[in-house]
């Protein structure tokens, strides 16, 4: 156990803390880092890892959400574009970065497409680079590996992509930094709600009681079975949609993203992302257990099946699918179909005061984060709550990086550390092999298993190979890098083996 770790278990048991935040997701550690700043006393703690669920498993996008002018979703979408403009612009800019999207119309839709366009560009305050008709040429320059026909229009506009794994670490960071007090691979196993409460939690490294003046519920999926923990006679309040991608492996660069709608108002992209491609998305709803969602054999061939529409199908080979993962939507009850659900957050005040929230969307995080705060209990609840555009750690601009690494592990660092870099080459003179790729064909140094160790509550190998690393979406998750970070985790050496440079791609 890490030192890290070993004070935080201990401080649990210690304190009295005003808020006690359920599930470390984007929701919950931005819950957790507001009211941090506002000056309470913190706590946050997750089933399993920071961003493990739900908020790790999206299309890695900050988006507006251009489909949803077609069901009438004005508001979400106006709110959602500020939201992606603030968190590119002061609150991550490191993380959250403009992607050129290429709009395909099919024919008979270049009106509705152009429709569509110009309100998506008036909600946004006509900010330019302003959406634009392109030709067939530029929009296969753009993405190599589109499908263009005679009959179908190509349109380019602007969202922005993210890490989003990286970004929940990000704001769990910003969030111990405040003061909170957070701790992963921790599972409530029962409340005893009174004016403070007793929180019993249990880990590998026993079971721990954390006293507490206010819960807050934000374990996504998770959300109905900790609001029956609280009140044993509560209804559901959410279902479950179950949403894939596929991981691709281009044999060009993508310059842009791609989307397009199919019949039966499906839509689908696909999105660069690390040098790879995720396809996405299903919206089928789920009945199953939350932590056992997986990508089926029949979902991938489904998707790929959709996507023969419009992009080549030497793209959409079995040799150029690298993974597939499974994520879970938490959407209202109803019994409108999941594509057409609305995508709203929810949120429920239990009758002892757990203020429990679900759902929305990743770019709206902070603005749930907000509307949960809310909800406390007057004695608890910060006298003045705002939108704060806080920064998180690693923010602020980067003058000049200088180390012996090549241009790409430079640039490589600052796409998922920012001015954080700087701590990860500190690794250079403590550890000799620091510096060094953990693979030919992917940037990842060792310094980011150290650092993941030590100061990002790593616990397992999937910690670092899936969320805070890029080995796993580039598929380099296998056994000889598994083998070598579980030695580290476990306080093994620290020098890589031999063969670690002929590990082979997964499969």
């Amino acid at each position: 156990m890490s030192g890290l770790r070993e004070s935080t278990l201990e401080g649990l048991n210690r304190s009295v803390f005003d808020v006690l935040v359920i599930g470390g997701g984007i929701v919950g550690s931005r819950v957790a880092f507001d009211a941090a700043r506002a000056g309470l006393r913190v706590a946050l703690v997750d089933a399993g890892d920071f961003g493990g669920a739900t908020s790790g498993a999206s299309a890695r996008l900050v988006h507006g959400g251009l489909r949803y002018l077609g069901t009438g979703g004005f508001r979400l979408v106006r709110t959602s574009l500020r939201e992606r403009d603030v968190l590119a612009s002061r609150v991550a800019p490191h993380l959250v970065r403009p992607m050129p999207f290429v709009l395909s119309a099919a024919e008979g839709r270049r009106s509705k497409c152009a429709a569509g366009l110009l309100a998506y560009a008036a909600l946004d305050g006509f900010k330019r680079p302003l959406p634009r008709f392109v030709t067939p040429e530029e929009a296969v320059r753009l993405v190599p590996s589109l499908r263009v026909e005679h009959h179908t229009s190509h349109a380019v506009f602007y969202e922005a992509a993210t890490n989003d794994s990286r970004l929940v670490l990000a704001t769990v960071a910003a969030a111990a930094r405040s003061g909170a007090l957070v701790a992963n691979y921790l599972r409530v196993v029962d409340l005893d709600q009174g004016k403070v409460s007793r929180v019993s939690l249990q880990g590998g490294e026993g079971t721990f009681t954390v006293r507490c003046r206010a819960l807050v519920n934000a374990t996504g999926p998770w959300v109905d079975l900790i609001r029956k923990m609280e009140d044993p006679g509560c209804g559901p309040i959410v279902r479950l949609s179950k949403g894939i991608h596929v991981v691709l492996r281009p044999d060009e660069e993508w310059r842009a993203a791609v989307a397009v709608s199919l019949d039966g108002g499906r839509h689908l992209y696909a999105v660069p992302c690390e040098g790879r491609v995720l396809l996405g998305t299903t919206d089928d709803e789920y009945f199953g257990d939350p932590g056992s969602v997986s990508a089926e054999p029949e979902d991938v061939s489904s998707l790929l099946e959709m996507a023969k529409g419009f992009l080549r199908p030497q793209m959409l080979g079995a040799g150029r699918v690298i993974s597939a993962f499974a994520g879970l939507r938490v959407l209202p009850r109803g019994e409108v179909a999941p594509l057409y659900a609305s995508r709203d957050h929810l949120l429920s005040v239990g009758p002892l005061g757990m203020v429990s929230v679900a759902g929305g969307k990743l770019t709206t995080h902070r603005r749930i984060a907000l509307d949960a705060l809310g909800h406390l209990p007057a004695d608890v609840r910060p006298r003045r709550l705002s939108l704060s555009d806080a920064s998180l750690v690693g923010a602020s601009p980067v003058r000049d990086l200088h180390s012996r690494l090549d241009d790409p592990a430079v640039d490589h660092l600052l796409h998922l550390y920012g001015a954080s870099a700087t701590r990860l080459l500190g690794y250079a003179g403590e550890i000799p092999d620091a510096l060094q790729r953990i693979t030919p064909g992917a940037p990842d140094l060792w310094a980011q298993v150290y650092h993941a160790i030590r100061e990002e509550w790593a616990v397992t190998a999937d910690d670092l190979i899936y969320r805070r690393t890029t080995l796993g979406l580039r598929g380099f998750d296998t056994p000889e890098i598994r083998r070598r970070i579980s030695r580290l985790l476990e306080g093994g050496s620290a020098a890589p083996p031999p063969d670690i440079s002929r590990a082979p791609r997964s499969a």
